[in-house]
């Protein structure tokens, strides 16, 4: 469980990065709070960060249900594929929107993997 945790911090780090890189492009683009528009380099970003935050409502609690029923070695390894997906989304959206397919690729496949294994271990036991 201790790679689950480690990869949970990661992945919650990177998180954080993100809104405190969104904070930076407002202070940069001088976007006064609450808007949510202006500058095209800060929408970008802010669109990184609010993209994140909606993977990970579903890749935590896969990566955490995944590591109960299933392996959490494993598990962990996919949720780094997660992360490393989510720098690259946010490299390709920065540089061009439309470029993203990779990065979120590399961050939609490995919730998606975690569920359904999870969904087979955890069937597999009630049987």
């Amino acid at each position: 469980m201790e790679a689950t945790v480690i990869v949970t911090f990661l992945a919650l780090a990177q998180y954080v990065l993100f809104g405190i890189q969104v904070g930076s492009m407002r202070g940069k683009h001088g976007i006064k709070a609450p808007a949510t528009s202006g500058h095209p380099e800060y929408e970008r970003m802010n669109r990184v960060h609010l993209n994140t935050m909606e993977q990970l409502v579903v890749f935590l609690p896969a990566l955490w249900i995944h590591a109960q029923f299933a392996n959490p070695l494993y598990g962990a390894g996919i949720g780094l594929v997660f992360i490393i997906g989510r720098f690259m989304y946010r490299a390709e959206y920065l540089k061009d929107p439309a470029s993203r397919g990779t990065g979120f690729t590399l961050s939609f496949i490995p919730s998606a993997v975690l569920l359904i294994w999870a969904l087979v271990a955890a069937i597999l036991r009630l049987l």
